[in-house]
Parts: C-alpha cells; sequence; structure tokens
C-alpha cells in the first residue's frame, strides 16, 4: 500500500491539526478521499461551522497533490453542501450541514475523474519540460547572492514594482527584443503572469464594465476579470486569430466596454497568430473606443520558424495596452516571475494595489536570475530548449500524419508548446477524454477553454513528453476518436 504521510491541514487556524491520509492504491478517487476527510473531520466537531478552510493552492501544497484535484474536491462539497465560498473572503465550513448516510452519486461534472487509474501520460496546455530547466545555475546564483557581504540588503523590504536591477534588465529585453518603447515607470514585476492578470483586472475594471474575450480561450484570465466585477463578451476566433468584426459589432451594442482581452501571438488554445490586418484594425478599435487592449504575450520566446511576430503593444499607434507576459516558461514553471507592463498611472495603480496583497516580489530570486541573464545562461538555455521543442514539434506533427491523417485536422504551429487538434466528425469531447483517462492518459476536455457549447477541439501539449509517451498518447487518441 503507498500512502503519504498524514498531513496537517489545518495549520495557524485551529490549535489542533487535521490529518489526511491519501492512499494512492485505494480504488477511491483522490479528490473524494481528501472530501470524505473533510466531511469526517466535520462529523468529528474538528471543524465547525463557519471555519475557514486552507485555499486551493495552500491544500494542494499541503497534501503534495495536483491543484486541480483539491479543486474537484472543494467543488463537490459546495455541491453537496458541505461548506460555502464568499467572495474575496475565502472557503468556509457552512453553518448549515447537509445529512450525510456515508454515500453519494457523483455529480456528473466530477464523472471526468476515474478512480481507477493515475494518469502516467498528460498531455498538458503546453508547459515547458521542467527537467531542462538550468537549476544548477540558478541554485548556484542563489548561493553566491547569500554569501555577498551586503546580503543583509536583500532582506529588507524594497519596491513594490520589483527589484530595479531586475526590472531595467526586463525593460531592456522587452524594449531591444520586443520593440517596446518604456520608460522605467512603464513596468512591474510580478509572482507570474496570473498576478499580473489579477492587478489588471482590478486596476481597469469596476463592477458594471465589460471585457471583450477570445472563445475559446483562456479561463483563468476570464475568472480573474469576473473577480473585479466585469461582464464577460465572447468572441470567436478563426484561423486569422480574433475576429475583429465581431469586436466592432460588440462596441456598437456595449458602452461599459473597457478592454478587449487576446493572446495574438499564438492563440491559447488554437495556436494561431493574428494577422496585421487585425491587429491594426484591434489598434484602431481601440484608440476610437478609448477601450485597453490587454496581452497576454505568455509564450513568445518559443517560436521557430521565423523572428517572432512582435507584439500589438509595440505599434506606434497602441496607446492603451496592458502587456503581460512572463518567464516563468523560459526558466521554469515552479519560478513564479512575470511581469506588467503600460502607462506610467496604470502601472501605479497596479503597484499600489500588489503592495497591499503581496509588499514586493521575491527579491533574491529575481537577483538570481538577473545573474543568469548577464551571465548569458539564459539566452544559452533558450537556445538549447527551443532546438529541442522545435525537433519535438516536429515528430509530434509527424506522429498525427501517421495516426490522425482523415481523423482530425491540425496546423503545424510556428511557435508554442501546443497544438490545437479537431476532430473530423463531431464527437463527445468529455466522453473522449473519460475514455482516454481510463487507460491513464490525461488531456483536457474542451470545456476548459470554452464559453459556452464546449469548442470542438483537442489542445494537446507536447513539450514535456518523451517521444514514447506521445506515440502512445497519440495512438490511443485516435483509437478514442474511432470507436
Amino acid at each position: 500500500m503507498v500512502q503519504n504521510p498524514q498531513i496537517p491541514l489545518v495549520q495557524m487556524l485551529r490549535p489542533w491539526e487535521l490529518q489526511i491520509s491519501i492512499n494512492y492504491d485505494c480504488s477511491k478517487a483522490v479528490y473524494l478521499q481528501i472530501a470524505d476527510a473533510i466531511i469526517e473531520a466535520i462529523k468529528n466537531g474538528k471543524l465547525s461551522g463557519n471555519d475557514p478552510l486552507p485555499g486551493s493552492r495552500q491544500l494542494a501544497a499541503l497534501l503534495t497533490v495536483n491543484r486541480n484535484t483539491v479543486i474537484q474536491a472543494l467543488d463537490l462539497l459546495l455541491a453537496e453542501g458541505w461548506i460555502v465560498s464568499e467572495p474575496r473572503k475565502g472557503t468556509f465550513v457552512n453553518k448549515k450541514l447537509p445529512e450525510w448516510k456515508g454515500n453519494r452519486i457523483v455529480p456528473t461534472a466530477f464523472a471526468t475523474i476515474t478512480d481507477q487509474r493515475i494518469p502516467h501520460i498528460v498531455f498538458d496546455d503546453g508547459v515547458p519540460d521542467s527537467r531542462l530547466a538550468p537549476m544548477n545555475e540558478l541554485a548556484r546564483a542563489y548561493r553566491q547572492l547569500f554569501s555577498r557581504k551586503s546580503r543583509w540588503q536583500m532582506m529588507s523590504y524594497s519596491q513594490e514594482f520589483g527589484d530595479q536591477d531586475f526590472r531595467e534588465a526586463i525593460r531592456h529585453m522587452l524594449n531591444y527584443k520586443r520593440d517596446l518603447k518604456l520608460s522605467p515607470d512603464q513596468l512591474c514585476i510580478t509572482r507570474g503572469s496570473q498576478m499580473a492578470m489579477y492587478l489588471t483586472a482590478h486596476s481597469l475594471l469596476k463592477p458594471g464594465d465589460a471585457v471583450i474575450v477570445e472563445d475559446p480561450g483562456y479561463k483563468p484570465a476570464w475568472k480573474a476579470f469576473e473577480s473585479a466585477g466585469a461582464m464577460l463578451l465572447p468572441v470567436a476566433v478563426d484561423r486569422d486569430g480574433l475576429r475583429i468584426e465581431a469586436v466592432a459589432e460588440c462596441l456598437g451594442r456595449f458602452n461599459n466596454i473597457k478592454a478587449v482581452y487576446t493572446t495574438p501571438h499564438h492563440q491559447f488554445p488554437t495556436t494561431v497568430t493574428m494577422s496585421l490586418q487585425r491587429r491594426l484594425e484591434l489598434i484602431e478599435l481601440s484608440t476610437r473606443y478609448g477601450f485597453t487592449i490587454i496581452e497576454d504575450d505568455y509564450d513568445h520566446e518559443f517560436h521557430f520558424e521565423q523572428r517572432p511576430i512582435l507584439p500589438v503593444s509595440s505599434y506606434a499607434h497602441a496607446a492603451n495596452f496592458a502587456y503581460i507576459g512572463t518567464l516563468s516558461k523560459i526558466v521554469a514553471p515552479a519560478l513564479r516571475i512575470g511581469f506588467l507592463a503600460g502607462s506610467g498611472e496604470f502601472i501605479s495603480r497596479a503597484a499600489a494595489l500588489r503592495k497591499i496583497i503581496d509588499v514586493q516580489g521575491d527579491n533574491i530570486m529575481e537577483q538570481a536570475v538577473l545573474q543568469l541573464i548577464n551571465e548569458g545562461e539564459i539566452r544559452r538555455h533558450l537556445r538549447r530548449t527551443t532546438a529541442l521543442y522545435r525537433k519535438k514539434r516536429d515528430f509530434f506533427d509527424a506522429l498525427l500524419h501517421k495516426f490522425l491523417d482523415g481523423k482530425a485536422t491540425w496546423q503545424k504551429p510556428e511557435g508554442g508548446l501546443a497544438f490545437w487538434v479537431v476532430p473530423e466528425k463531431p464527437v463527445n469531447p468529455e466522453q473522449i477524454s473519460a475514455k482516454l483517462l481510463e487507460q491513464g492518459i490525461l488531456l483536457q476536455p474542451p470545456s476548459q477553454f470554452s464559453f459556452g457549447a464546449p469548442a470542438q477541439g483537442f489542445r494537446l501539449g507536447y513539450a514535456s513528453l518523451s517521444e514514447t509517451q506521445l506515440e502512445e498518447g497519440i495512438v490511443k487518441f485516435a483509437a478514442a476518436l474511432t470507436d
């Protein structure tokens, strides 16, 4: 029997510790084990009505499980009435508890999680291979920083905009490599791109405002906008990216549109690149109507064919923009380093908000990464990984031709770390995902990217899988489409 050690669930919230033991050999799914352990704690009085629970990230870290597993457990507890969620406050034990008879019918929304198999192949949404991260070099830089006589200075508070030297290095990178024209007051370092998205949402939007989003698109960004009270207006994408004529139609119908969120370099999830004509039309609409273009350039560095297309935010007439990027995918996904660029006034508002929730960034890590930048290690790392990912992309494209010709369509992406594969015949995406999960293969169903009805396509990340895993996964995916 394989178990993880008992892990304290509610630390610093209660004078005693609640223990959860996860059995990975058990036929019961992990998320159900977590949910049932919390229910048992409520029944035994260890958790009482209105007691707070840790957030999903904290709980996932405590239990050493994927955050999505924790979210599944919490969603199930919410559905059954054991806990309640209060916006901007957190999740709490319900004061009025449901009856518990020791059995349940798992709702359809949770049926994609199997009780039998832990996936050995995961088609993520385009995550780099963390095994390639320059961890030895980063650890060396980290140790060297602590050995310096001035190390005490790193342990004090710094600016909410981020470490000044690191911020200047990122500004130079954006100006010289991505052709932005940023002054020092137009950039803020964040803990990953999702924090940048949250700061953008709450600095630009207020309840009642509207944001145009791509459909299919990136749901974590949508949640950030909704958390600021904004209404989402989905607009479709095609082979040239966001449909600008539909954006113009929305602008004619609604007078409360404050922003358009887009991923123009490699659209998420379809991987298409927004055409030059549409970029210019979007900028013209932004100037005419005064809305902000929120540009999420999440994988700018991973481009294989020609020089990367420059950001929309770099165009001379793009005055109203919020440009979001990340170094996490370049260095290592676990290192949360992102950045946010825009007007000086906007960045000041974002930095003031950031100071309320985080005070500052990780100064030591920022300086360690800065040392790798100055030594040229980041440039060498990107050169190595780009060559490897290009080779793996070509291998994956060959696999798709071998096993999916006539069953699905796709376009070989010029960059990015994922393919968008669309079945030739209509399929039930949830059933496909559930069937593959039973065989130990996890892929995200299109509902994870869709606003309304699920898109008829699958985003298959290839970078973090071996060639053997890629082939096994595609063979079984092809069989699932045929059945």
